[in-house]
């Protein structure tokens, strides 16, 4: 159910509230987030150096190759000149998909323990201001906590705000796959939280893996907390717009047609990630089996049909949600589209009752976590719908494991 009156009246008035709230974000915010963004300094410059390397006298591979292309490459390479190839272009490698899954791990500890120097040196820089040396401190210990023993790091760009994907559970041979994709205000330092823990990807993704393995002990399941777009900082003209989300959807798509192996893939879409979901659906390839969103702003489409995907679409909001009040439209390129939980967009609605407001998707013990972990693991057939009715669960057969029901 959604609390939005759909009167002709009513929607004129949020539409030319909405037209105002956005100018005068972009009046205050947005051109500085555009005037001031920053180019991925590091990463190209491993990935310049790449182009200009060889391997045993020959070329290395266009970075930029279909992933299935850059697969073969290191499939013909010995253990010792994939490692060289980590060693010598550290973000290249860990930030290639197609590349094998450990070598990006220990690819991007490379790469993390010489942005962890730089900001060492930083930190003593007579140079910069109190404040610098305070935020150059925050990176340093944030790259020290994704080098702790256990950790998987995907993918890792130390510029600007910075990107990273960490992975839970065994990707190489997983049953499952999950994918989340967070929202605005996501960045290496917001990657992960102490207080509110659950509203970051990496407690998002550990929550989800934990209720998966709950959910289907018997079924190997893997969860990425997939922060490798630059998403939008507050509400500025970012968020109001498809900018982000139309760089973040190119870089979504790469990630599914790199990963290992076969299984099916579940992205589990949250606030301004499901625009980047919404974006991406028609272009991601038949493995991805379920697209779910949660608190979302709309898909960037009127209905569902209009995603052009295979997958299952679904969608919930807790009725606490304040993204409910923000007007569900897409005007000039301003917002992003109907609302997915609107009976008439036709994605299958999801119960999040307890799942405490906007940020609470994930918290344990709520329905939309509960809701999501038996998406993951393919039981669809034990989802809870947001209605009275069944209407959520209408032509899915049982359990599976290995494709759609």
């Amino acid at each position: 159910m959604t609390s939005f009156d759909t009167s002709p009246q009513l929607n004129v008035w949020r539409m030319l509230l909405a037209l105002a709230v956005v100018f005068v974000m972009l009046a205050t915010t947005g051109w500085t987030a555009l005037r001031h963004q920053r180019h991925p300094a590091p990463l190209q410059a491993s990935l310049n150096a790449w182009e200009h390397g060889r391997m045993a006298g020959h070329r290395l591979p266009d970075p930029d190759a279909a992933p299935a292309r850059l697969t073969r490459f290191f499939a013909s390479l010995t253990v010792g000149q994939r490692a060289s190839l980590a060693r010598r272009y550290p973000l290249a490698v860990g930030n290639m998909n197609g590349a094998p899954v450990q070598l990006r791990y220990q690819a991007n500890r490379i790469a993390l323990e010489q942005a962890r120097k730089v900001e060492l040196e930083r930190v003593h820089d007579s140079r910069l201001t109190a404040s610098g040396q305070r935020q150059a401190a925050r990176r340093m210990d944030r790259f020290e906590a994704l080098m702790r023993p256990g950790r998987h790091i995907l993918a890792f760009d130390p510029s600007g705000s910075g990107r990273v994907a960490e992975v839970f559970g065994d990707l190489r041979r997983a049953e499952r796959v999950s994918v989340v994709v967070p929202g605005a205000d996501t960045d290496l330092l917001t990657f992960q939280r102490t207080n509110r823990a659950h509203s970051a990807p990496v407690g998002m993704a550990k929550s989800l893996y934990a209720a998966e393995r709950a959910a289907d002990p018997t079924t190997r399941t893997a969860v990425i907390a997939w922060a490798d777009y630059t998403a939008p900082h507050g509400l500025g003209m970012d968020a109001a717009t498809a900018m982000r989300a139309e760089d973040g959807a190119v870089r979504l798509e790469a990630l599914v047609r790199g990963l290992p192996g076969i299984a099916p893939v579940s992205l589990f879409c949250h606030s301004y990630g499901s625009v980047v979901c919404g974006i991406a659906a028609h272009a991601l390839p038949e493995r991805v089996s379920d697209i779910a969103v949660a608190g979302s702003p709309g898909m960037r489409v009127e209905n569902a049909a209009q995603l052009h995907t295979t997958a299952r679409v679904w969608a919930m909001r807790d009725a606490d949600d304040w993204i409910q009040d923000v007007p569900y439209l897409e005007l000039g390129g301003l917002g992003h589209g109907a609302d997915p939980v609107a009976a008439e967009f036709g994605a299958r609605v999801l119960s999040a009752r307890e799942a405490e407001g906007h940020a609470g998707y994930f918290e344990p013990g709520t329905d939309s976590l509960r809701n999501f972990a038996e998406i993951g693991v393919g039981a669809y057939r034990a989802v809870s719908c947001a209605g009275e009715d069944d209407l959520c669960r209408t032509g899915l057969s049982g359990t599976t494991t290995t494709g759609r029901a």
